[in-house]
């Protein structure tokens, strides 16, 4: 899967209803796969969506208000239960590894298979993946727990060979991988030709930011810019702005101006608080700031491609 897809499983904030489940979500990027938070009934909510338990190898717990991480025990109990082999990557503040040992330990659970810890540093950016294709970073966010976002990122993209060059260079295969990543050719009689002439720029690398619960943090843009999408908690309309400030979280309104200071291409607002039964007025609401916003929803796939570099709903 050569593009960004996010998959909303969970969308509401503490208080669950029958059509919203707390906060969980899906990532595949660059044929990397994650799941993001795990509140209550993630599981039965990957079933849902058709996403098999086998997909996920690394799972990330923002912080540890129970409706972002009160389907993890369960999730992992399952994946025992499945025979799951295979290590299990899990980054999260680092008093859940005890939560976890705990409740295993009281149900004389012990997993069939390795879980890798990874304690989250909560009050700086830091870097906790990267392979060849990807990067993933978490940074503060401002709540009344400690609690990060994260980034996910492409790493740069290899430029496009140009067809004509193939035929009229006579390149050898064994050089195609150093222009792709743009370097210039010397041919067999010595002339240098430039890259510029062999190839066509690369796709520009997708991004994804996930930004749960919060007051709008005004450095942000420290922390990442030019996001392909962004995820920016809204559990407030701006006519209860003085209950979001007091319980630390965001408005509508105040997501759509975080996805302006950082110049984000697409945005989706979700993490609702249970009062609203019709989400419109909050859409309508940074829409009126930031066209490109989309409700989260539950099942709702956003795919963005290289090609198009547009929200399309999957």
């Amino acid at each position: 899967m050569d593009y960004l897809e996010l998959t909303v499983l969970g969308s509401n904030s503490a208080i669950p209803l029958v059509n919203r489940h707390p906060t969980s979500q899906f990532l595949t990027l660059a044929n990397r796969h994650f799941l993001i938070d795990c509140g209550e009934g993630t599981q039965v909510q990957l079933r849902k969506n058709n996403i098999g338990f086998g997909r996920i190898n690394h799972i990330l717990i923002s912080h540890l208000h129970g409706d972002h991480f009160f389907g993890l025990v369960p999730l992992l109990t399952s994946l025992h239960l499945l025979d799951r082999q295979r290590e299990m990557h899990i980054y999260a503040p680092a008093e859940l590894k005890k939560v976890i040992q705990t409740i295993l330990s009281a149900s004389a659970t012990w997993l069939k298979f390795p879980l890798n810890f990874h304690p989250l540093n909560m009050k700086e950016k830091e870097s906790i993946f990267e392979d060849e294709k990807i990067k993933v970073h978490s940074f503060p966010l401002q709540h009344k727990l400690d609690c990060c976002g994260f980034l996910f990122e492409e790493k740069a993209r290899p430029r496009h060979i140009k067809k004509s060059a193939l035929t009229q260079y006579n390149i050898p295969v064994s050089e195609l991988k150093k222009i792709k990543q743009g370097e210039d050719w010397i041919n067999e009689e010595g002339t240098r030709i430039a890259n510029e002439a062999l190839t066509d720029p690369a796709d520009e690398p997708l991004s994804y930011a996930y930004c749960t619960d919060t007051l709008p943090v005004e450095n942000l843009r420290d922390f990442f810019s030019n996001p392909s999408l962004l995820y920016h908690e809204a559990t407030f309309a701006e006519e209860h702005a003085s209950r979001a400030a007091e319980t630390t979280h965001s408005t509508a309104r105040q997501a759509a101006g975080m996805a302006l200071k950082v110049n984000a291409q697409n945005l989706i607002i979700g993490h609702f608080s249970v009062r609203y039964k019709d989400l419109t007025p909050l859409l309508e609401e940074a829409r009126e700031i930031f066209p490109t916003t989309e409700l989260a929803r539950e099942g709702h796939k956003f795919i963005i491609k290289h090609k198009k570099q547009e929200l399309e709903l999957g």
